[in-house]
């Protein structure tokens, strides 16, 4: 079942912004970045190979990609909680962003290259064989081919130019961006999910010992919609964030530790009545169990360990460890798929 907003379908609004900002991202990315050819120091030769014919290659090839698997896309959104549960929807503002992020970095510049290629092939393979559905060896003609070598060239020569460039662009936003943003991120996400604990705490009580709305794709029509508990959960959020120091000059007011222990309790007690309670009603009741472990691990890693350095390497892993499983989960998605439309 299709989530909508006022009779919108999200995961397809989330195609639909991705297909207008990637193209400008995309070139924002090669006019922000000072990249250089490695082959010629010609200042107007690197602008109009640089600044305008690589990110407009890779601009058309990922409106190609998105416009034609936006329904693919669209249900693989809609469908990556049925395939693989591992995180409770209340846990993924926590990791999601973060997700996200990872992906950019890491994800987006190796696969650009492939997607362009792969994307000026089809176009090709489409141009001579438009009556055709599916590429079939012994039937499709020489010139195709021929047309489809051709059509990889520019892509092929791009990726050769940038490739390298890309690496070093992903190193420069992995040290000297998120690294230092660590910190913050690590404060932002203990206050999210402080606050969504205690939201999740009083959501538990109102349903008489199962948060339902941790079963949205399982049983929409239980979902509950309280709202004064979710608006508490973004002002507790706020006040969190005010105790971190975000609004005084990041003067840290030590209560705070306080409520990310209440926290990391209300967490643990709410998975494990979730869990045993939610088996009773029904046995496809999802326990979340690796998810809440990772949130657990997060938080207990600032909150248990003594050393430093241990507890921040573990709250990284947890953070890096969680981000690729909500990119597995996507990616798996979509390629296991049958496209149809909904």
């Amino acid at each position: 079942m299709s989530k909508e907003i006022k009779g919108v379908i999200i995961s397809r609004a989330v195609v639909l912004i991705s297909i207008i900002i990637l193209p400008i991202i995309i070139f924002l990315i090669f006019f922000i970045t000072d990249f250089s050819l490695w082959f010629s120091d010609n200042k107007m030769l690197t602008f109009l190979i640089i600044k305008i014919l690589c990110p407009l290659v890779f601009s058309v090839s990922w409106l190609f990609f998105l416009i034609l698997f936006a329904t693919r896309l669209s249900m693989a959104m809609e469908s990556m909680d049925k395939t693989v549960a591992v995180v409770p929807i209340r846990l993924k503002l926590f990791f999601g962003a973060n997700a996200l992020f990872i992906l950019f970095i890491f994800v987006f510049p190796i696969i650009t290259p492939l997607i362009s290629i792969l994307s000026f092939s089809s176009m090709a393979w489409r141009l001579t064989t438009f009556r055709k559905e599916s590429w079939d060896e012994q039937k499709t003609s020489l010139i195709t081919k021929i047309l489809i070598g051709l059509f990889c060239i520019l892509p092929i020569i791009c990726s050769i130019i940038i490739l390298p460039q890309y690496i070093e662009l992903a190193i420069f936003l992995w040290y000297d961006i998120w690294v230092p943003l660590l910190p913050f991120l690590f404060r932002i996400s203990y206050s999210i999910y402080t606050a969504l604990a205690i939201g999740s705490l009083f959501i538990l009580l109102s349903n008489k010992g199962v948060s339902e709305y941790e079963q949205l794709f399982e049983e929409p029509k239980s979902e509950m919609t309280i709202w004064y508990i979710r608006i508490g959960e973004i002002f507790l959020f706020i006040f969190f964030l005010f105790l971190e120091g975000f609004f005084t000059g990041f003067q840290r007011f030590e209560i705070i530790e306080l409520f990310y222990i209440s926290g990391f309790i209300i967490g643990i007690v709410v998975a494990i009545i979730n869990f045993i309670t939610g088996k009773k009603r029904k046995t496809s009741f999802k326990s979340y169990f690796f998810g809440y472990f990772l949130a657990a691990l997060f938080m207990g890693a600032n909150l248990l360990i003594v050393n430093a350095d241990w507890s921040y390497l573990i709250q990284l892993i947890s953070l890096i460890l969680t981000a690729f499983v909500f990119i597995f989960i996507f990616f798996y998605t979509f390629i296991r798929l049958e496209e149809k439309e909904f």
